[in-house]
Parts: C-alpha cells; sequence; structure tokens
C-alpha cells in the first residue's frame, strides 16, 4: 500500500507538471499537497478528509488542533494543507484588494473582506480607510477577540486613521457563528465610534458585519446617525 501511494503521488505530480491542473480533482490536489505519509496513503486521507468536512471550504476553515487528530495526517501535513489554503486565501484577498480599489457600495467591501473573515473561529475587527473619494488607502487590524466578541477601542482605529490621513472608515468584524446579524453590542460599538468621528472629522461611512457569505451593512439598516 505504501508503494503504491508513492508511485500514484509520483504519477500525479508528473501529470500536473506535463498539462497542469486541468481534469485533476479537488481530492488529488489535495493529496500532492499532504504528500507522502508513514501510514496511509495521501489519496485516502484526502478523500476522508472531504468526505468528512463537506469539501475544500470545510477543510479550510476546519482548525489546526482538528486536523492533527485526523488520522495519517501528522503535523507536517496538517501545517502544508493549512499553509496551502491560507495561500489561497491571501492570493484571493490581494486580487481583490488590486481590483476593488473604491468603494462605491457595501456589497464591494463584503467581496474584498468574506475571503479572508468567513472561515474564522474568532472575531477580527479591521478598519478599511479611505480617502475623500472613497479609495481605499489601506485595510488595518485592529483587534482579534473571543469567540464572543472583540474588545475594541476608538484609540486604536482613529490612531491609524490620523496616520493614513484617512477622511472616513468603515469597520469590518465577521460572526463565527455564521450569522451576520448585528447585536445590541454591534450596535453600540458602531453608535461610539460614529459619535467618535465626529469629534475628529473622520466619518464612520459603513460598519460591515460578515457571517460566512453573507453581511450586513449596518449603514442600510439606518443604524449609523446621518
Amino acid at each position: 500500500m505504501k508503494t503504491e501511494g508513492k508511485a500514484s503521488l509520483e504519477a500525479l505530480r508528473k501529470r500536473f507538471y506535463l498539462r497542469g491542473s486541468e481534469g485533476i480533482g479537488d481530492e488529488n490536489l489535495l493529496a500532492m499537497v499532504i504528500g507522502a505519509c508513514n501510514h496511509r496513503s495521501a489519496g485516502a486521507i484526502a478523500q476522508e478528509l472531504v468526505e468528512r468536512y463537506g469539501g475544500l471550504d470545510g477543510i479550510a476553515e476546519a482548525g489546526i488542533e482538528d486536523l492533527l487528530g485526523f488520522g495519517g495526517l501528522g503535523r507536517a501535513g496538517t501545517i502544508r494543507l493549512k499553509a496551502a489554503f491560507e495561500l489561497g486565501i491571501r492570493s484571493v484577498t490581494r486580487e481583490r484588494e488590486n481590483r476593488i480599489t473604491k468603494v462605491r457600495s457595501p456589497g464591494d467591501i463584503a467581496e474584498l473582506m468574506i475571503p479572508e473573515l468567513k472561515g474564522l473561529d474568532r472575531e477580527h475587527f479591521k478598519a478599511v480607510l479611505l480617502d475623500t473619494k472613497n479609495g481605499i488607502i489601506r485595510i488595518v487590524t485592529v483587534a482579534i477577540g473571543s469567540l464572543n466578541a472583540a474588545l475594541v477601542h476608538p484609540r486604536e482605529i482613529f490612531k491609524a486613521a490620523v496616520k493614513a490621513s484617512a477622511a472616513g472608515i468603515i469597520m469590518v468584524h465577521n460572526h463565527p457563528t455564521g450569522n451576520p446579524e448585528p447585536s445590541n453590542e454591534d450596535a453600540d460599538l458602531t453608535l461610539r465610534f460614529a459619535r467618535c468621528g465626529e469629534l475628529m472629522g473622520i466619518e464612520l461611512i459603513d460598519h460591515i458585519i460578515i457571517g460566512g457569505e453573507r453581511f450586513v451593512s449596518m449603514r442600510e439598516r439606518d443604524l449609523i446617525p446621518r
């Protein structure tokens, strides 16, 4: 079995080298990333991963601890797998950053941020800093919280905004539950930041909450004072 697994991996790699990824399914791509394993074939592990997590999205969202406990994958295979998914996420995010340079709607921000935030198991709080024409200056991470809430202080965001000479800010954070509906805490935090922005002359343009592939705009819900 071990010899067959090694031969299968070598055949896959040769095919990928000669013909590219066309015609190579998800499980075989996973097997190439996982690489050689001591006790089980990479193909068998890849198949079981897909079955257990329901596909690539589920595997990408799985934590390192979960994957470490997966039979045969091991520490090196787990790290290779998580690194591969992280590279994919970064590639998509940067491509969208290059394409979406000006914010015209909440959907633009959602399209930009969902790939990065949708699978995280803790709240990540980010600030999109904008110029006077709603062009994106930069995106900064303000806080990383627990499963329930991110601890965010206005000074962290406005310090970055002042340094970047930003005219406006869009706050973005994720709900690990997958439900983007705003909580009372979200509404209170939004109002607090809007008031701070008024004092500093830096407008809070929106607060986008992401849950899975969905999002909610606090501006569209009329939860930001006009």
